[in-house]
Order: C-alpha cells, then structure tokens, then sequence
C-alpha cells in the first residue's frame, strides 16, 4: 500500500502539462524510430530486388507480429493493439520496398 501511495504521490506531484510534455517527447522518439525503420525498409528492398526475392514475406510478416504480441504482453500492454501498430509499420515498410523498386507511390 506505502508504494501505491508513492506512486500516487509522484503523480499528483507532476502538472498536467509537464506529463503531456513528457508524452511529446516519446511521440517524436515515436517518429524518429519509425523513420529509422522506414531506412531500413529501403535497405531491404535493395537486397530483396538483387536476390529476386519478392516484397511480402507472409513468414516474416508472421514472425514480427507474434514477436510484438509476446513483448505486449510480457510489457503488460494490449498485445492485439500492438500488433496493429506493427501491422501498419509492416504495410509502410513494404510500400516503401515497393517504392524503392519502382513498383510505388510513396515521395
């Protein structure tokens, strides 16, 4: 109970716009991975067209999503929510594999 009580104490010692300051600052290390993975889609899509491979990997596209959902869970955040947000990363990596390869839309 003493450490429930810290907690809550924690809280209500911080504002409100120093939380939401804090929530930004995850929201742009947010991006910057998201970008950081979006290079590394580009770096993919090179191999894959030297190999010959084709875009969509049904395996790896398997194997992303059960790895997001145990870490959801094991982080004891909603694995079916993560495993939609790694569903759109996986569609924006492999629009932008297709962009790299002629076949997208993407700038």
């Amino acid at each position: 109970m003493r450490m429930f009580m810290r907690i809550l104490g924690n809280v209500y010692d911080m504002s409100l716009d120093k939380v939401r300051a804090e929530i930004s600052r995850v929201d742009t290390e947010i991006i910057r991975l998201i970008t950081q993975r979006q290079h590394l889609a580009g770096k993919i899509a090179r191999i894959k067209i030297a190999e010959g491979i084709p875009i969509h990997d049904q395996h790896q596209t398997a194997k992303v999503l059960d790895s997001a959902f145990v870490q959801a869970v094991e982080s004891r955040i909603d694995p079916v929510a993560v495993q939609k947000i790694f569903e759109v990363l996986i569609a924006m990596s492999e629009d932008r594999q297709r962009e790299c390869s002629g076949d997208g839309n993407l700038p």
